[in-house]
Parts: C-alpha cells; sequence; structure tokens
C-alpha cells in the first residue's frame, strides 16, 4: 500500500491506495489541520485500523520544502520525512511541495476534470506552469525537457505585490500598515477576499452594511460568505471584492506564466477558482493575464486551464512515488 497526502493550511486528506498503476483508492480521508499537532498525530489516527503492510508514503505540503523538512506556512507543523519514514518503518517515503504534487497530477485528470479559459495556440508546446490561491497562494513551474513536463517548486505566492493603478497603491499601503511586507499570498488567497473587503469597507469605497457585518462576525472564514454573496451578486460590496479579486488573480498568473515562459499552457489550481468558476468565464480574469504590453499577444497564445477536481495534489503524490518507485 501507498500513503499519500495533500497538507494545507486549513485541511489535510490522506488516502491509501495500492502501490501500482493504474490509480486504485483503497481509502481517504479530510479533515481539519488544526485537530492535530502534527502530520504525524494525523497519520497514526487515520492508519489505527489498518492491517495490511504500508510499502511507501509520499506527501505534498503547503511550505518550502528543504531536505526532506518543511515548517508549513499556515499551520504550526514541523514536518521531517525522514521521521515519518522511521516511525512507519518504510524505506520510501517522499515530501514535496503541494504544488509540485499539484503538478505531478495534471496528467492524470481526466478531461472533465478541466475547464479551458483559454484555447490558446493549438499546437502549444513547452514549459508549462501552476497557480493556485486556498488558504495560500502557491506556484509551480513545469521545465518542458523535449519529451515531457517536469515539475519543480517555487515559493512565487511570496514574491512582493506590485499595484498597477491609484486604488492598488493604496492598498499596498494599507496592507502594508497590517502585515509589513506585502506578497501576493496577502491578497490573492481566501483571507486575502477578507483583507479586500475590509480595505473597501474601512477607506469608504463602499458602504458599511450591518447586516453583513452581523453576518460575518466572529466567523473563523469571513471569505467564505463574501465569496459566496459576491458570485451570486447577492451583495455590491461583495461583488466588487470578488471582481477585483479575479482581476488581480489574472494579472499574478499572467506573471507566472512569463517567468515561467509557460508556452505549454497555465493552469489554475487551488480551492478557490472552482468556485467562481462562472466569473472565471466572464472575461476579467484573461483580460488582466493578457495585458502585458508588448506581450500581450505571446499571453493569448498560451492555453489558461482550470483544474476542477480538488484532489489533484493527493493523486499528483501519488504519481510522484510511482515514478520514483
Amino acid at each position: 500500500m501507498l500513503l499519500a497526502g495533500d497538507i494545507g493550511g486549513t485541511n489535510t486528506r490522506l488516502a491509501l491506495y495500492e502501490y501500482k498503476r493504474p490509480l486504485k483508492l483503497i481509502k481517504e480521508h479530510r479533515f481539519l489541520s488544526s485537530n492535530f499537532s502534527s502530520l504525524l498525530s494525523a497519520i497514526k489516527s487515520f492508519l489505527k485500523d489498518e492491517k495490511d503492510k504500508l510499502e511507501a508514503a509520499s506527501f505534498g505540503v503547503a511550505g518550502p520544502v528543504k531536505n526532506g523538512r518543511c515548517q508549513a506556512t499556515n499551520i504550526p507543523w514541523l514536518i521531517d520525512i525522514h521521521e515519518i519514514a522511521k516511525d512507519l518503518n518504510i524505506s520510501k517515503a517522499y515530501l514535496l511541495n503541494d504544488l509540485e504534487a499539484n503538478a505531478y497530477g495534471i496528467e492524470l485528470l481526466k478531461e472533465n476534470e478541466i475547464y479551458t479559459l483559454n484555447e490558446g495556440d493549438k499546437d502549444a508546446i513547452g514549459n508549462a506552469c501552476i497557480v493556485a490561491a486556498g488558504t495560500g497562494l502557491g506556484e509551480a513551474g513545469m521545465y518542458f525537457d523535449g519529451k515531457r513536463l517536469k515539475p519543480f517548486a517555487c515559493e512565487g505566492g511570496h514574491t512582493d505585490f506590485a499595484p498597477q493603478n491609484d486604488l492598488e497603491i493604496d492598498l499596498l499601503k494599507f496592507l502594508q500598515k497590517k502585515y509589513g511586507h506585502v506578497s501576493y499570498e496577502r491578497i490573492i488567497t481566501g483571507p486575502g477576499i477578507y483583507n479586500l473587503y475590509e480595505f473597501l469597507v474601512e477607506n469608504e469605497l463602499e458602504p458599511r452594511d450591518e447586516s453583513l457585518e452581523n453576518e460575518l462576525k466572529n466567523l473563523a472564514e469571513p471569505q467564505v460568505i463574501i465569496t459566496q454573496k459576491g458570485v451570486n451578486k447577492d451583495n455590491k460590496t461583495c461583488e466588487r471584492v470578488i471582481n477585483w479579486f479575479i482581476s488581480m488573480y489574472g494579472a499574478e498568473a499572467g506573471n507566472a506564466a512569463l517567468k515561467f515562459f509557460a508556452l505549454g499552457g497555465v493552469y489554475i489550481g487551488g480551492g478557490i477558482a472552482p468556485r467562481m468558476i462562472d466569473k472565471l468565464k466572464e472575461g476579467a480574469f484573461m483580460k488582466a493575464f493578457a495585458d502585458k504590453g508588448r506581450f500581450s499577444k505571446l499571453m493569448m497564445s498560451m492555453p489558461v486551464k482550470v483544474i476542477l477536481n480538488d484532489r489533484t495534489a493527493l493523486i499528483g503524490a501519488y504519481n510522484f512515488a510511482l515514478i520514483n518507485k
């Protein structure tokens, strides 16, 4: 058996697969990461009733992985794959960045698990990249070696936010007071959606709605309500937040596409995009994506696709283990 995991800032998903191809799931469980003090404690809970021998393990984690260790970015877990392998008594164990895992999962997706926002050139070939907003903002590259794409990790979501107009300059100043350094992760994430809402209301650019404020009060994730109301057009302020969010998401996806020279395609992953797919189709995302001056035509030549399967990082961790078997 192969134990695979997708470890995020909010949710962690663990699954057991047969340690061979084709992909065959044995069991799977999703839980709040905050319910456990460590990945190992979560694994032990997941495996407590298992009798079959575990042969290998592979995990994608939201954070920088170095020498098999990672301090997760948005949860207080220090993960050491060598300690986990020793505790589980297995010789093959892998730890990779969750966006790298996502990238490894793409080739296992079915056609109906991807939505194409931009067709691009029909014979597009070359490097690719993935940009994924969720609790954090993850990015990864895929280098084309002439035969296949080879994923690699990066931490591009933590690069400096680059405002494009006076409103975004004011947003930068607002977030600098709150955080100091302002990365794209402070904006193009679930918590970032709430930051946009807070900025607009506190600066009186949008009216304060007492009914909405009462609804958001004391919620651990107020962005969920803001997203729902914005996507459904139930509240003008929330709709403005989501439209703005989508535009900046497109701009940063375009930045990543240029840096990775992603002529082979740009994939939009994470948990947020599928929840607002109808809004993404409206065009603001692609308009911002392509708005790169002299390179706008090049940008439109790149296929842009939204990943609809939220288990892509999980099956990517599985795929990585099989490739390295």
